[in-house]
């Protein structure tokens, strides 16, 4: 992977902001300009998903140090995960994430509140994110497929029941090692588990919800 490969423009869709005098990683320290993305990912609701009058807390996602950081992770085999020098996010990945399901789920039209848990609003429902893979992984590729997980909980507020749990997967396939490409894999992964993340949620919540009011 070439030094200008770090170092070029975001592709369309992609915010991209060059910063001068920000360290290289993986490069000893020397300084050079750095180009920050900050996928802007947005999500069509789909038609199947129902309408809830429940309202949903969005917990603060968990994650290890590694993943937890505006660092882009690359993994060139299973046992081996290192960074792309001279490109990093605008945010750690677990505000990524937590920033585009709450968009998803305030575009969708289909739920009465939802807002971060910290801002004090009182929910029916909590959805609890523990964030596995945010990486490039290239184990046994030519070139990689920007990987998502996340294990996910929805937790009913007055008990704390687990009302559903599941674990969310996608990888979607760079066009090519530039970390332009990757970084637009990263927003197709992203766009496709937060769709499934959220029509999850408002179908598991709504059926629990449901069983819930049966005498």
């Amino acid at each position: 992977m070439t030094a200008g490969a770090l170092l070029r423009s975001a592709v369309p869709a992609i915010a991209a902001i060059a910063l001068a005098g920000c360290s290289v990683l993986g490069s000893g320290g020397t300084s050079a300009r750095a180009t920050i993305y900050a996928p802007d990912v947005r999500v069509q609701a789909d038609p199947a998903w129902p309408s809830v009058q429940w309202q949903l807390a969005i917990g603060g996602a968990s994650a290890s140090r590694v993943i937890d950081s505006p660092r882009i992770n690359v993994r060139p085999t299973p046992a081996e995960l290192q960074v792309y020098a001279g490109a990093s996010w605008a945010q750690p990945s677990t505000n990524l994430i937590e920033d585009t399901l709450l968009r998803a789920f305030e575009d969708s039209g289909r739920i009465n509140a939802v807002a971060r848990s910290d801002t004090g609003i009182r929910a029916d429902y909590k959805l609890v994110l523990d964030v596995r893979r945010f990486e490039s992984d290239y184990t046994g590729l030519a070139v990689p497929d920007a990987t998502i997980e996340i294990a996910a909980k929805l937790l009913y507020n007055r008990d704390q029941r687990v009302a559903a749990s599941r674990t969310f997967l996608q990888a979607a396939p760079a066009a090519s090692t530039e970390v332009d490409d990757v970084v637009a894999a990263f927003e197709q992964s992203l766009a496709a588990i937060t769709r499934d993340i959220v029509g999850w949620t408002l179908t598991s919540g709504e059926a629990d919800a449901a069983e819930a009011q049966r005498p």
